[in-house]
């Protein structure tokens, strides 16, 4: 069936093919007879095929700078979000934008992943940054799509920290649509998925419902996006859901990170031990 269909093409356009085919010999042929036929033929030739190489690397170079300014706009976004959340306000009066004055609370210190696990039970991050830079065991670390772990260690140049994938990590979070709260946690099976406890049954959740962190806390600021809800399961006699997540973190491809400084952090903890010493 095809080669009849060959056939019938070649018939039908016999004419055109010759016309290419004597085309080609005479081509060939002026170029081994004249030098200087021969020289505008290579010209010609390599002029076409530098042009469409230029082509695909203008069309390869697009897509790659595309998806970076992607990256870079999701870091903006990021910070952005979390711009109102970063300041405390001293006025008490109505807010105004001429009276109002802030101090702010957190900072951030951004640094690149060197070392990264998430297959395992308990995993652990190293990034490039350290002491000589301002970083303390404690502080929060985030990524541009949301929440990532603390910092455990640190060094002169580098510092580890303890992800939402390890079995002792805990954080405080809620549900954005409702504002009940709950805690984190990861069962140690897939780095894609986590676990939320303590849930109260008595509200609602719907598939896709927005988890962020509570704010609660001294590390994390208010509002960083911890992921979305898959399934909300009541376990039977708790009164509790069991919470299923899609992590926002993609620690598979986690590469920058961003360390969050509390400043009030001394302060608070302070207050909190002379609170509990007078209780005793």
């Amino acid at each position: 069936m095809n080669r009849n269909r060959l056939i019938h093409l070649l018939k039908k356009y016999d004419y055109v093919v010759v016309f290419l085919l004597l085309v080609a010999v005479c081509a060939v042929l002026m170029s081994r007879t004249s030098y200087y036929q021969s020289s505008k033929l290579v010209s010609w030739t390599n002029s076409l095929a530098g042009g469409w190489y230029k082509g695909v690397h203008s069309v390869g170079g697009y897509f790659d700078l595309k998806g970076e300014n992607d990256r870079l706009a999701a870091e903006n976004a990021q910070l952005k979000a979390q711009l109102a959340t970063s300041y405390i306000s001293y006025n008490d009066s109505v807010f105004t934008v001429n009276d109002t004055t802030y101090r702010q609370r957190y900072s951030y210190t951004e640094a690149r992943v060197i070392k990264n696990s998430w297959s395992q039970q308990n995993n652990y991050i190293m990034i490039n940054k350290g002491s000589a830079l301002g970083i303390k065991p404690d502080q929060a670390v985030i990524s541009p799509e949301g929440i990532v772990g603390v910092v455990m260690s640190v060094s002169k140049n580098f510092a580890t920290i303890m992800p939402v994938l390890h079995g002792e990590s805990r954080n405080s979070v809620k549900a954005k649509r409702t504002g009940i709260s709950g805690h984190l946690v990861w069962n140690g099976k897939d780095y894609r998925y986590a676990q939320v406890e303590d849930m109260p049954v008595a509200y609602q959740f719907d598939e896709g419902d927005t988890i962020v962190t509570t704010g609660l806390a001294n590390d994390f600021p208010e509002g960083v996006p911890v992921g979305y809800v898959v399934e909300a399961e009541p376990l039977s006699g708790s009164g509790f859901y069991k919470v299923k997540i899609r992590l926002a973190t993609n620690f598979n491809k986690l590469d920058h990170v961003y360390i969050i400084n509390n400043r009030f952090r001394q302060e608070q903890e302070k207050l909190m031990e002379n609170t509990m010493s007078n209780e005793k």
